[in-house]
């Protein structure tokens, strides 16, 4: 019993070790977002705030209010991109893993490959082409590119789902009456709650996110995300830190919420979803 309480209280020392140096950085923006100015270089830095002030976020937040509209645009990409991500996605990742498809390989192959690229590399051919039909400086056009990398992850993940589901439910549903759109969305989907859930919550960080592309399709204020808002502190002769620190941890917060309030589907998607078949 000693060994054991002595393996549990290492493993837990261990446990909580990790978790100071992950969330180290968290708690540093935080520290450096109330830091006066005159504190920030000082050499060697204080890991506690000295002379906490909060005028970054009034600043930035209540004086001068453009980085809430930052954060409505961001808002407005991010669900954007999670809906039709969902949209699309489902009824793809049900056809390749219930349907019988000629080449169903290829195309799961094709959609891995298309999910590996760089955002970079496909930043200019969006541009020639988005220009060419006028989806520009508009939010329509920043949700089609972030679905390059989100719909793909989508597919990728909602597939070991369906795989997971016995074959007899769309028989049993058809017994009972229903047709095959019914069984789909009555039965079969919420089934795969936990999938959707850890979908809807990486595509929305994916829109959420994006700077490459954000940063090569915009050029007016009005439709640029929270992203490119943060970039405008970042100059060529300094970075004003304190100022950037303050609004990245407002940008941070709605994804610790959502990830905190949705761990359990979370965790419990990204598990079930590593099935190998």
């Amino acid at each position: 019993m000693t060994k054991t309480k002595w393996r549990a209280a290492g493993g837990t020392l261990i446990g909580i070790l990790i978790m100071i140096v992950f969330l180290f950085p968290v708690y540093w923006m935080i520290k450096t977002s109330v830091t006066p100015v005159t504190e920030l270089y000082h050499n060697p830095p204080h890991i506690l705030p000295v002379a906490a002030t909060f005028d970054s976020y009034i600043d930035n937040f209540i004086r001068n209010q453009d980085m809430i509209g930052y954060i409505g645009n961001s808002f407005i990409i991010a669900l954007g991109t999670m809906i039709l991500s969902l949209f699309i996605s489902v009824p793809a990742a049900y056809a390749l893993a219930r349907l019988s498809i000629k080449g169903k390989a290829l195309i799961m192959i094709s959609i891995l490959s298309i999910q590996m690229l760089p955002g970079i590399m496909m930043a200019m051919p969006l541009y020639i082409m988005f220009s060419k039909v006028r989806l520009i400086d508009n939010f329509a056009g920043l949700i089609f590119a972030d679905l390059i990398h989100a719909l793909p992850f989508a597919i990728i993940t909602l597939r070991p789902f369906f795989l997971a589901l016995p074959g007899g439910l769309e028989e049993a549903a058809k017994i009972d009456g229903c047709n095959k759109f019914t069984s789909f969305t009555k039965i079969i989907l919420p089934l795969v709650k936990p999938g959707l859930m850890t979908v809807a919550a990486f595509c929305f960080l994916f829109g959420w996110g994006d700077f490459i592309f954000a940063l090569t399709l915009t050029s007016d204020n009005a439709v640029r995300p929270l992203t490119l808002g943060l970039y405008r502190f970042i100059g060529q002769y300094g970075t004003e830190w304190n100022n950037l620190m303050a609004v990245a941890t407002l940008a941070a917060l709605p994804i610790i919420v959502i990830f905190v309030a949705m761990q359990k589907y979370i965790v419990g998607g990204v598990t079930a979803g590593a099935m190998k078949d």
